[in-house]
């Protein structure tokens, strides 16, 4: 389902789904966040469930299903994740991790090989409290979305202080449980604000810009915003975590388009179910869009029983050519999507 108003930009089609449920090996098992190296690799984060050692870790693969391994298992050794959060990578292709039970970020090479892990817990400046959103700017600084002192802050790419912004409260230039960031090409930082249902946006120094939509249902209107990418244009594409849905407004925050989700098998599930014949079978039988009286209006309720749809579209991000990954955690896939024709 895709609801658009303003047809002026190349509106985003649905092109493919990549991964499938594992808790090892080739796949996902709760995904949190997706980062897109310049040559197409991704790395994808699984956070897997409370308790649960296995399905921790982050998966190597791409565009065209490719994989390339894993790395970073369960544990609170360097090198290992207990509640991998967001993922991103600096100019130089090196992999940053937040992990929000250890409250550090973990630095890995292209491979996977542990460089380096920083970060401690605590709300001076320089420590950190259940980090999760990652995002470098131009010149090499790291910003972490500093999510339980309900703050931004900006690290140096070896983890050394170097400014602040937000703070506890729903005014301007207030944070509540930050999650997902980005940055743009000019290094405005934008900030999905979870707790207060609204996307913000700072000047590079911390300076309040602008805020965008408001707590609801209706278009432009958010609830629990997760992720947020921006596009060289200035278009922004929100991951509207609590509406089961992704958003896109024009640069001064108008609506533009509304994403549900169009998923079809991707390659990985494709084999699984040509090599397990009775589950292929099985589900070459079930009805994957019911038609369901549900008790509650709930976007989650409509979600969790139609399979095309996002469930928990926790993640958005861009790559170089346009494309929109929106990485779903209760689905355990990634949802592509590219740039259309332009209309007017």
């Amino acid at each position: 389902m895709t609801t658009i108003q303003d047809k002026s930009i190349r509106l985003l089609e649905y092109r493919l789904t990549l991964g499938m449920t594992t808790m090892e090996g080739r796949g996902f098992y709760y995904p949190t966040d997706t980062a897109i190296a310049d040559d197409g690799r991704m790395y994808v984060a699984n956070r897997s469930l409370e308790n649960v050692t296995r399905g921790v870790r982050v998966t190597m693969c791409d565009i065209e299903s490719e994989y390339y391994g894993t790395f970073g298992p369960y544990g609170e050794a360097p090198g290992q994740f207990i509640w991998p959060s967001a993922c991103t990578l600096d100019g130089r292709g090196r992999v940053y991790v937040s992990d929000e039970y250890t409250h550090r970020i973990s630095v890995f090479d292209r491979e996977g090989a542990l460089l380096s892990t920083w970060g401690r817990h605590g709300a001076g400046d320089g420590e950190l409290d259940t980090p999760s959103g990652l995002a470098f700017d131009r010149q090499g600084n790291l910003y972490v979305a500093d999510t339980y002192n309900h703050r931004v802050q900006k690290f140096t790419a070896d983890g050394r202080f170097l400014a602040r912004f937000g703070g506890q409260g729903d005014g301007a230039d207030a944070l509540n449980l930050p999650w997902g960031l980005t940055v743009d090409s000019h290094g405005n930082v934008y900030v999905a604000d979870w707790g207060n249902d609204r996307v913000q946006k700072f000047a590079p120094d911390g300076e309040h810009l602008a805020t965008y939509g408001r707590a609801g249902r209706g278009d432009g209107e958010f609830r629990r915003p997760s992720g947020v990418a921006v596009d060289a244009a200035g278009y922004i594409y929100v991951a509207d975590w609590g509406n089961e849905r992704v958003q896109v407004l024009d640069p001064d925050g108008g609506f533009v388009q509304q994403l549900r989700g169009e998923a079809t098998l991707s390659k990985w599930a494709a084999n699984f179910l040509a090599v397990n014949v009775e589950e292929g079978a099985a589900r070459a039988r079930a009805n994957l869009e019911p038609e369901i009286d549900y008790f509650i209006d709930e976007p989650h309720e409509e979600s969790s029983h139609i399979e095309k749809y996002f469930w928990s579209p926790v993640s958005v991000k861009l790559d170089r050519d346009g494309n929109l990954y929106v990485t779903e955690s209760n689905r355990h896939r990634i949802q592509v999507y590219q740039p259309g024709v332009e209309e007017d």
